[in-house]
Formats: C-alpha cells, structure tokens, sequence
C-alpha cells in the first residue's frame, strides 16, 4: 500500500476531512466547523477513496448511532482508501483484517458482547479498583523518578493503560512491548513514527522477528504473529482456566460451540487496542490541558471532587476515535438529503463534540459544563464496552498525579500522530516538580 494515498491532499473539503494530516495539526477542525455550518449531511467523494456521506452534526451523528438495524457495521468499519481495501479483501478474502465487536452487527455482535459485559460493568470493575489505584500509583511514581523531565506520552500514558488491560487478560508483563507493536502496527499504521516507536520499546525480538522492508509483507506477518500468540492464549485457557478476561474469551460459548479462533482472536484485538490506546491518548490530551491551563490543575487541586467532570471534558476534547462507518440498509432521509440503501456513512465523533448547537464555547476546555453529552464511547448496541472502565482508569491517574505536581510545563512541542481514525498526541515532553 502506498503512504501517503491520493486522497491525502488538501485542495477540497472532500480530501481534506481524510487526511491524516490534518488531523495531527488539527485544522480538521476547521473542515468541521465548514461542514457543520454549510452541509452537515454531506455527500463525500475524495480521491482514492469509495464516497460516503460525512454525519458532522451532535443530533444526526447520535440519531444514526441509535438505529443498528438501519446503519449496519459490518460492511465498512472505517476510513480506508480502495487500495487498502482491495490489498486486505486480496490478503483475507474478506473487507477486514480481523472481525472485532465494532465491525459486526446483530445477532452476533451481541453474542460475542455479552461473553464479557459482565466484566466492564460497575459493580465487578469495583473489585479491581483498588488494583487500578495501586497501578496509577506505579506509574506516577515512575514519572517522579525520571529526574523531573520526561515524555508523557511513551514514558507513562502508553504503559499505565496497557498494563490495566493486560493485567484483565492475563497476559505476562514481559509481553507488553512486543503487544504494544503488534497492535501500533496492525491498527494504527498511518504515522511512520508511531510504527519506528514500537519497534524501539519491543523487547522481545526473537517473537517480532525481522521485518522484510515491504509494509504489506510486514502487516500481513504482524496480523499472523497476533493469531499464534493468542492461539496459544486460548489453548492455555482452555486447559488451565483462570480468572481472568482471556479465560472468559477462550471458553466462550457461541450458539452451542466453543467460539471460533478468528472470534476469538478478535475479541483479544478490540480489548488490546481499544483498552490502551484510546485511554492513553486521552491521559496525555488531559495533561496537556492541565500545562496550558495552569488556574485548572491549582483549582483541582483544591477539589479534588472534580476530577470526574475533568475527566469527562478531556474525554470530549481528545475524542480519541474520531470515526466508524456505517452503511444503510434502507433509503433514509436525515439533514434535507436522502441517503441510499448501499450508501457508506462517516460519523465524525470529533466533529460531534465540537458542535455549536451542543455544546457553549465547544473550542474551550472547560470542567463547568454541568451536563456533558459527548459522543466519544457512541451510542447504541455499540456504546463502547470499556467506557467505565476508561473513566475509572483516568480518575485513578489523576486523582494520584495532580496532587503531587507541584510545577509542570512544556519541555518541547507536543506533537500529534498522523491518524484520521484512532489519534492522539504522540509525543509530549514535559518538565516538573513533584512530590
């Protein structure tokens, strides 16, 4: 596949709203608000890529995400340009890599959801949260050792989350690295420096292995490393059940049968990616805010009980994953346009949390808004899973860390990856006086 694709250009609205770009230096925005204000309904056509409508309005964004049975996932999950399309149809015989939750549609998805509900629930993420507390502490305190300067994002935001989801699996500690690559190169392969970052922190070469130097070739021997690793997951559950989330997933049952290895394997993709690099992104977002708004962390320092509208405001602001795709099922009017039965649609969840109609003063980070309707988890039968998770992962960080921060500021410039679907800040150097 070829990187940068066609479409990545900036001469129309239609190509500027898919490049990645634009989203690491976050004129995307712009395109937004454009869309928002002029055709919030908008039939779509960039360069290399298949057409869809662009959803960019709160209202219509959360009125699609409420009718699966009108909008289907399965078809077109996300953004990809036809050569990416036809390379992964070309390598799996199929329009996806994997068939995680998000990229199916009932009945099975909610089969496959209800394996687990159970354990991203409140009531049994309260028996682990004092775990997670212990494990915010961990990595604060690694923070304060680190000489009073430090990368937040690879040095602590990338491994706090990680360890949370992997410590649920099961999976050894040892093994996080080398996870980490696997899932950086495999979901998130727009940005050259996010793929040279994971290959530097990967410890264990002997299972990496080598890389050819062609990105297909790679990607493809990536995609079948995570099936060996987690094949050998499942059968260990199997044999030697434990409790734990990979015990749950490897003895699922599904109609009456043990659940099928690419199911399987799915579900450990969705809780890998979707358990560390969206709360990373938005821990790094928040701490961000925090050095900019120097007034926020003195005043949450002083009331500590509003960190959970902090939370939720940097969930809003960072809106990690900027879009999923649907395809209707039926003709559908919304907005003054008609969509068509067959047609794809991008819901521009970043778009959403910076609407006008919704939200007072949407391009300010503010902790007052009293009621907060952002739309990062979605809405619907495919509401994220691991949201309460999420919050309770980021009031843990922090409620450890802003205590503790004496002084923080800017050591460099904070950077962005290059990702129009799951995006954050890649790299944000900092220095501090800590506790």
């Amino acid at each position: 596949m070829t990187t940068p694709f066609p479409g990545y250009t900036t001469d129309t609205i239609d190509n500027r709203i898919v490049n990645p770009a634009l989203y690491a230096d976050e004129t995307v925005l712009d395109a937004y608000a454009e869309l928002r204000a002029s055709d919030p309904v908008h039939w779509t056509q960039p360069i290399g890529f298949r057409p869809f409508w662009s959803i960019t309005r709160h209202a219509d964004i959360t009125a699609i995400s409420k009718q699966n049975d009108k909008f289907i996932n399965r078809l077109r999950t996300y953004l990809s340009p036809i050569e990416g399309e036809e390379w992964t149809k070309a390598m799996t015989g199929d329009s996806h890599l994997f068939r995680t939750l998000v990229d199916l549609d009932d009945p099975q998805h909610m089969k496959l959801r209800r394996l687990t509900h159970n354990w991203f629930q409140p009531g049994n993420l309260r028996k682990i949260e004092g775990e997670i507390a212990v494990l915010a502490k961990a990595h604060v305190d690694r923070m304060a050792g680190m000489g009073g300067a430090c990368d937040f994002v690879n040095e602590v935001a990338l491994f706090y989350p990680l360890r949370v989801i992997m410590k649920l699996l099961g999976v050894p500690e040892s093994d996080e690295p080398m996870m980490l690559q696997m899932t950086q190169e495999i979901f998130g392969p727009q940005d050259p420096d996010v793929i040279a970052r994971s290959k530097r922190i990967t410890t264990n070469t002997a299972l990496m292995g080598g890389k050819s130097g062609d990105a297909q070739v790679d990607l493809l021997a990536t995609v079948q490393m995570f099936f060996t690793y987690f094949r050998e997951v499942t059968a260990d559950r199997r044999a030697n059940p434990r409790d734990d989330l990979a015990s749950v997933i490897a003895n699922g049952i599904i109609d009456g049968e043990p659940i099928d290895e690419l199911s399987a394997t799915s579900y450990y993709a969705i809780v890998a990616t979707a358990g560390h690099d969206t709360t990373s992104s938005s821990a790094a977002g928040g701490l961000l805010q925090l050095i900019r708004n120097p007034g926020l962390l003195e005043r949450l320092k002083a009331d500590p009980a509003l960190i959970p509208a902090f939370v939720e405001e940097t969930i809003r602001w960072v809106t990690p994953v900027k879009h999923f795709m649907r395809t209707a099922t039926e003709d559908y009017d919304i907005g003054g346009k008609t969509i068509r039965a067959g047609d794809g649609l991008c819901l521009f969840y970043w778009s959403g949390n910076r609407d006008e109609a919704v939200f007072e003063r949407p391009n300010e980070f503010s902790i007052d808004r009293g009621s907060n309707p952002q739309t990062a988890f979605g809405n619907g039968v495919h509401l994220c899973l691991g949201l309460h998770l999420a919050r309770m992962e980021l009031r843990a960080l922090f409620a450890e860390l802003i205590p503790r921060l004496d002084a923080i500021e800017l050591a460099g410039e904070p950077k962005n990856s290059i990702a129009n679907f799951v995006s954050g800040l890649k790299t944000l150097p900092v220095r501090y006086n800590m506790r």
